[in-house]
């Protein structure tokens, strides 16, 4: 400084100048760098509405710019997957379909109401719920259903089901769910309009042949006198009278009326119609053992219809046991069920699917009319029931009326 005092102003003017440039430029890496955290931070949070102000340094503005437009399109994109995800979830409580997504080891996480209803489960699983621990006969398809796979199953021989599992990615893993659809209505509805129009068109048919046969007969008859001719008149006369009532019986099926309900006493209904089977009963040696519950409330039915199809199954029953040494046919009412079940020749496992097909019967004599009816009497009352043998060889017919 003493010697050249000029030089060392200077040198001290540089250095000082440098310290300034220094934290400067050390404020323009840094301050970025704080940017940037925050804006981490707001989105480690989730928060989408954290934006920065232009200060008025280019390289800054145009940092902040850059993270603005990607705050603006995250907060886009997220709102947007809300909003499907709200579609979807209320698609899925709406939905006609049942529909239960499982974890990886088969346990039920979610289910809508459909699935609920059908498989009565609690509204909300605070607990693992197996699937197999549901009590449906369902589940075991369920079970031995594959990924992707997709099947329609009859239970009962009258319900059918559409049953499919699938699965959906979430976060990086398959997670597997079940569809399962009911298509019985849709089915019944479907194979009575088919059914329904070939009757009408066969008993506008035969109904016009025998009118004009019977005229035919009727007048042929005045101008023979022969007994054997005669005779052979009669016979083909009745033949088309039966023939006649036959086609009747069907075309019963089609005209089948709503039922006209009114209140009454299951236990009453049930009672009548032991009654008029009764003597049939006795007649072939057939222990008949009842038991009415003397609460069992009254229900809305249609006397007449409901009557109609305990004496069918009545009917079936008797003929059932006819072949066994001890024969049992019990008859029990509760105040939600009707159960009728018999000891005699059991349902085989090849046609209890085919029990309430239209026109189907196992019977030598049989038209197939007989538990047909009684599917339409008791869909109509929108009652439940169900036809099969037991583990022990007993057949049970059983209404559930609530």
């Amino acid at each position: 400084m003493n010697e050249n005092k000029l030089y060392f102003i200077l040198s001290e003017i540089l250095v000082l100048a440098s310290i300034v440039i220094a934290i400067q430029l050390y404020q323009d890496f840094i301050q970025p760098l704080k940017f940037l955290l925050m804006g981490v931070e707001a989105i480690k949070d989730q928060d989408f509405a954290v934006k920065f102000k232009p200060v008025g340094k280019y390289e800054m503005d145009e940092l902040i710019a850059v993270y603005n437009a990607m705050i603006d399109q995250l907060r886009n994109e997220r709102l947007q997957v809300m909003e499907q995800h709200f579609f979807l979830e209320k698609l899925i409580q709406a939905s006609p379909i049942a529909i239960m997504i499982l974890d990886f080891d088969g346990n039920i996480t979610k289910a809508n109401p459909k699935a609920q209803e059908l498989f009565t489960l609690p509204e909300h699983f605070t607990t693992i719920f197996p699937l197999s621990q549901i009590q449906h006969p369902i589940i075991p398809h369920l079970l031995l259903l594959e990924n992707k796979e997709a099947q329609t199953i009859q239970l009962n021989g009258l319900a059918t089901y559409k049953i499919q599992r699938s699965f959906f990615m979430d976060r990086g893993f398959a997670r597997p769910f079940l569809l399962i659809e009911e298509l019985t209505t849709e089915i019944l509805a479907t194979e009575k309009k088919a059914y329904g129009k070939v009757i009408r068109m066969m008993a506008h048919e035969v109904n016009n042949s025998i009118g004009a046969v019977n005229s035919i007969l009727d007048v042929t008859k005045k101008y023979i006198e022969e007994p054997d001719l005669q005779n052979a008149l009669n016979v083909a006369t009745e033949r088309n009278d039966r023939l006649n009532l036959f086609m009747r019986r069907f075309a019963d099926i089609v005209r089948l009326p709503l039922p006209n309900k009114e209140l009454k006493s299951m236990s009453a209904i049930v009672n009548n119609a032991v009654a008029l089977m009764r003597l049939q009963m006795e007649q072939k040696g057939i222990s008949l053992q009842t038991d009415y519950q003397e609460s069992a409330k009254q229900v809305s039915v249609d006397v007449g219809q409901i009557e109609q199809v305990l004496v069918n199954i009545l009917k079936n029953a008797l003929e059932a046991c006819e072949e066994n040494a001890e024969k049992i046919i019990q008859v029990s009412v509760t105040n939600t069920q009707i159960r009728i079940s018999n000891n005699g020749k059991p349902i085989p496992k090849a046609i209890e699917q085919q029990l309430f097909t239209p026109f189907f019967s196992d019977k030598p004599e049989g038209q197939g009319i007989g538990l047909m009816l009684c599917r339409e009497i008791l869909n109509n009352h929108g009652f439940n029931f169900s036809l099969q043998t037991n583990e022990e060889n007993i057949t049970e017919f059983t209404i559930d009326f609530v």
